[in-house]
């Protein structure tokens, strides 16, 4: 497997497990994951929204406002199948070489 499936796959772990999760451990993960999605958004050119639709920032609130110690575990593991699922996701487009169009219908 490569970085990227491992660390898909630790996330999943993680969300299956999130109540035995210490806080570092779920800060880490989530630092992690909002990194690796910057990255991989912009090695397929995808700029990263500064607006509420934009899951990165969910991703990025989660954390700010409601922090790592939340009492409720489905938020953390709702978090990082998000995280998962959006590192999958983009894992399938550069794997592919697929091409990406926004608004305007020009290839990215």
């Amino acid at each position: 497997m490569s970085n990227t499936t491992d660390f898909i796959a630790e996330l999943v772990r993680a969300a299956n497990e999130v109540e035995r999760l210490t806080e570092i451990e779920r800060g880490r993960l989530f630092e992690r994951s909002v990194t690796t999605i910057r990255a991989m958004r912009e090695t397929v050119s995808i700029q990263s929204a500064q607006a509420d639709a934009d899951k990165i920032v969910e991703l990025q609130v989660m954390v700010a406002i409601r922090g790592t110690r939340t009492k409720d575990p489905s938020e953390v593991r709702d978090a990082l199948l998000t995280a998962a699922g959006m590192i999958r996701d983009l894992h399938i487009v550069l794997d592919t070489g697929t091409e990406i169009e926004l608004g305007g219908g020009k290839p990215v």
